[in-house]
């Protein structure tokens, strides 16, 4: 039989948790708690179901309670152990382990969490993952995982997130940092304790939705206070949720979304979950940034942040939440949403042919074609035009992703409405009297 190599050896599993008490001092139970809660260690089993640990586990035990020993907790270790592995590094063979960390500067090892939040922006501006990861290790292990998550990655993304819209931050600059704080946040997740609570609770996205932050957090969150949470993800279809939603049996569904179109799919999963009894709760950005809109969707209003939001749980599955009151669409509204889902392709076909014949650039007008009718059919079938607003820089801000050139917005609106005035009349007189008001205004800043 050949010789087990130095690694191989070091991973085989030989000891039984007498041993590993033994060579670490820690109780069975404190043990058997860190594996329950944390996922670590993770011994093998013999047929008889006892636990087997190696070398490699003793020592990344040993590990942890230097890691204790140096004032940091048991779940910022193994955040800081993870934050390891997830760049393929062992903290065993890692040359300086825990002082490797310390390369960044001293500066940011013992910074304040606004220090740490501009030092992490700049690891993720510069697209450089090491130490971005290395910043958010620092950051748990010196600070409560809540103020982490609401004082480094919910600011560090909103302010990357801003630079984009304005320009200043590329796609890929922020879908790097983006993905560095979803995965993140599905690493606490996985981490966090077992429920304490009976209650069970779902959190997703509304159809539409990839902005997956604001529900990861609060899934997080929920978890980190005992409730029993099943997170779905993002751009849930309707179809697929009530027959999934009948085999959890949760008492609380929370779906979030953060533009128009999403809150609007939200109003189909609310009603769609009504005939079950579940109750539902909502928020996100559209909300934040349209308080109308609170009113038109039949669930309740979480508040305009997660802090907020997790008091406000806790009172609607205790039924102590006052019951919301949903104002409904009225027929004028019904029947002109239903009209314009007939004929919206023949305005959309209005538009391709008049800038065709006028020899108007044609670059960007799937895209807006897409996002535009999109809007408006969220805005109908909400029942109010006035979610829209009036200043063209909404829509400057809906078109963000291409940023096409400001002059053509406004020749595109002034042919949609044409088409709309052709192929809607009067049975959709909310639509035109919207466009007319959007174009008489910017002519007046003009």
């Amino acid at each position: 039989m050949n010789k087990l190599n130095g690694k191989e050896e070091q991973s085989t599993p030989t000891f039984n948790i007498k041993a590993v008490v033994k060579q670490t001092g820690l109780n069975p139970a404190t043990i058997r708690a860190w594996e329950r809660r944390y996922g670590f260690p993770k011994p093998k089993r013999t047929a008889g179901g006892h636990r087997q640990y190696s070398q490699h586990d003793i020592d990344s035990l040993m590990w942890l309670i230097a890691r204790q020993e140096e004032g940091v907790s048991i779940s910022h270790a193994v955040e800081l152990w993870r934050s390891y592995d997830d760049r393929g590094e062992d903290p065993l063979q890692a040359e300086g382990a825990w002082e490797t960390t310390t390369s960044l500067s001293p500066l940011i090892v013992g910074g304040q969490i606004d220090e740490l939040r501009q030092a992490w922006v700049s690891a993720c501006l510069d697209l450089n993952r090491e130490d971005a990861e290395q910043i958010l290790a620092i950051a748990f292990a010196q600070y409560a995982p809540e103020t982490v998550c609401f004082e480094l990655l919910q600011k560090g993304l909103a302010e990357i997130g801003n630079g984009w819209h304005q320009g200043e931050v590329s796609v890929q600059q922020e879908h790097f940092t983006t993905a560095i704080t979803n995965q993140r946040l599905q690493m606490l997740i996985a981490s966090a304790p077992s429920p304490s609570r009976r209650d069970r609770i779902i959190t997703l996205c509304a159809p539409g939705d990839y902005h997956v932050f604001g529900s990861l957090l609060l899934t997080y969150l929920l978890r980190r206070h005992g409730f029993d949470v099943v997170y779905f993800g993002a751009d849930v279809p309707v179809a697929e949720l009530a027959s999934t939603i009948i085999q959890l049996e949760p008492a609380l569904a929370i779906v979030t979304a953060q533009q128009l179109p999403a809150a609007a799919s939200l109003k189909d999963i609310a009603l769609s979950l009504q005939p079950l009894d579940i109750k539902v709760a909502f928020g996100g950005l559209a909300f934040n940034q349209m308080p109308r809109l609170r009113e038109l969707i039949p669930g309740h209003f979480l508040g305009e942040s997660i802090q907020g939001a997790l008091e406000t749980v806790s009172l609607i599955i205790a039924n102590k939440f006052p019951e919301p009151q949903t104002i409904e669409p009225s027929d004028a509204y019904q029947m002109a949403l239903l009209l314009f889902r007939q004929r919206q392709a023949l305005i959309e076909t209005h538009v391709w042919g008049t800038f065709i014949a006028t020899n108007k650039p044609t670059r960007y007008l799937s895209m807006i074609n897409k996002d535009i009718g999109q809007v408006l059919d969220a805005a109908l079938s909400l029942g109010d035009m006035a979610l829209l607003g009036t200043d063209i820089g909404w829509i400057e801000y809906l078109l963000t992703s291409y940023r096409p050139p400001k002059q053509l917005i406004i020749e595109y609106l002034q042919v949609y409405h044409q088409g709309a005035r052709i192929h809607l009349g009067d049975a959709a007189s909310m639509v035109l009297d919207y466009f007319a008001q959007l174009l008489a205004e910017q002519s007046e800043i003009s």
